[in-house]
């Protein structure tokens, strides 16, 4: 089972990091920090790369506005090392639901649970 798992994460990506991205990360790669999501990001020594290993499904929208800044070189210091004060009123960070229990359904749709009467609906029928 060890070689096939080898082989199958040296073409995947969804679920980890491949074998070369393993290997680039453990020549290249300086660990930065890490957030509460357990995803770890690394730079190059030079600082010009940088880099998320996701811990789990690989989904870009697990990444914090934080990190996500830092990977896109809004800003030059990591959250780690400069961290961002946040309004009191910000709402904290929340993957992309979409597709999921837990997705956005307005009032009325027919993907909630006990979807409402409407009132204001009337049924169009042809004289």
């Amino acid at each position: 089972m060890g070689i096939l798992n080898t082989l199958f994460r040296a073409v995947t990506w969804w679920d980890s990091q491949t074998l070369n991205t393993q290997l680039f990360t453990w020549r290249k790669g300086e660990k930065v920090g890490e957030d509460e999501g357990g995803n770890i990001y690394y730079q190059t020594s030079n600082g010009k790369r940088r880099w998320v290993i996701f811990n789990g499904e690989a989904e870009a929208s697990r990444v914090n506005p934080d990190w996500h800044g830092w990977l896109h070189h809004t800003w030059d210091e990591p959250p780690t090392k400069a961290p961002i004060a946040h309004k009191a009123w910000e709402k904290p960070h929340l993957p992309n639901l979409t597709g999921t229990a837990m997705a956005y359904a307005p009032q009325g749709s027919l993907r909630q649970a006990k979807p409402k009467s409407r009132q204001d609906y009337e049924a169009w029928s042809p004289e």
